[in-house]
């Protein structure tokens, strides 16, 4: 029992070390380096893009909640254009009209036919 114990511990100590490479790996200043990284490569943005980079990794939440800001608004405008666009085309669809409007309503007792099939039938 005394090994596998062990053997417990040691999976255990491996997977938090795991956990921890993820996690750094995962940081906003790092994602923030690897998505900027090959931009930097760029002579003329290269000091924009560490003047940037420092203030990411100085405020990351800041920085996060403007993005999500940004992303916010970016949606909110995707879901009114398509607003926008199923409006027009519902202008353009030609719709039947009727001069009786057909409201249903649950409570209302149901119409009886004109004619009662049930009465004398005539052959």
């Amino acid at each position: 029992m005394n090994d596998l114990e062990r053997e417990i511990e040691e999976s255990r100590a491996r997977l938090d070390e795991t956990i921890d490479q993820i996690q750094g790996r995962l940081s906003v200043p790092n994602l923030v380096d690897e998505m900027l990284g090959n931009a930097r490569r760029v002579p003329q943005l290269a000091n924009t893009y560490d003047t940037v980079l420092d203030a990411v990794r100085r405020n990351p939440v800041p920085v996060l909640l403007i993005a999500a800001g940004v992303g916010m608004l970016f949606s909110r405008m995707g879901k009114e254009a398509e607003r926008r666009r199923t409006h027009l085309s519902a202008a353009r669809v030609d719709t039947l009209t009727t001069d009786a409007v057909r409201d249903y309503d649950p409570d209302a007792p149901a119409a009886r036919p004109t004619h009662d099939p049930v009465a004398k039938t005539e052959l």
